[in-house]
């Protein structure tokens, strides 16, 4: 006996939460601008009170833009903003710029993302940054609107369903 019935969508495809637009990607990024910011002004006044304590750095003086006290201090706030993204990814799926879009990171099977995986796609979110975000860009052209961080990280952002 025949069904007239459609057929059922497969089960996995009903539960996995939509892909976010790329505007609510960049948006969040906007938002985390600012604690990030906030980061790098603390690790900058740490540096300098530090360099100038120890004696290796005048205080009435920039700091040269090429020393190695300046790829220090980079090296330094690229790490606290590491680990203010990969702290928030794995405490919660969401950093404060993700929460008022309803974004959350997941793993590619919907679990909790390794230290690892978020590492790699915080460091792989910073290079497509530096490249003028084509990472994002690539996200416009792919079906999955895939970034470079997702696809390099074995995660990616789930839009929340309003509560």
């Amino acid at each position: 006996m025949t069904s007239d019935a459609p057929p059922a969508a497969p089960a996995a495809a009903a539960d996995t939460p939509p892909e976010p637009l790329i505007a609510w990607r960049l948006l969040a990024l906007f938002y985390d601008l600012w604690p990030a910011l906030a980061l790098w002004m603390l690790v900058s006044v740490v540096f300098t009170v530090g360099f100038t304590f120890l004696g290796h750095h005048d205080p009435r003086q920039n700091i040269p833009p090429f020393s190695l006290l300046a790829w220090l201090l980079w090296l330094a706030c690229w790490v606290i903003a590491g680990l203010y993204a990969t702290v928030s990814w794995r405490r919660g799926g969401q950093t404060l710029g993700m929460r008022p879009w309803r974004l959350r990171l997941v793993s590619r099977d919907a679990g909790v993302p390794a230290w690892s995986q978020l590492w790699t796609r915080y460091a792989v979110g910073t290079l497509s940054l530096l490249l003028g975000g084509l990472g994002f860009w690539w996200a416009w052209f792919t079906p999955a609107k895939s970034t470079w961080h997702d696809l390099a990280s074995r995660t990616r952002l789930v839009r929340l369903p309003r509560r």
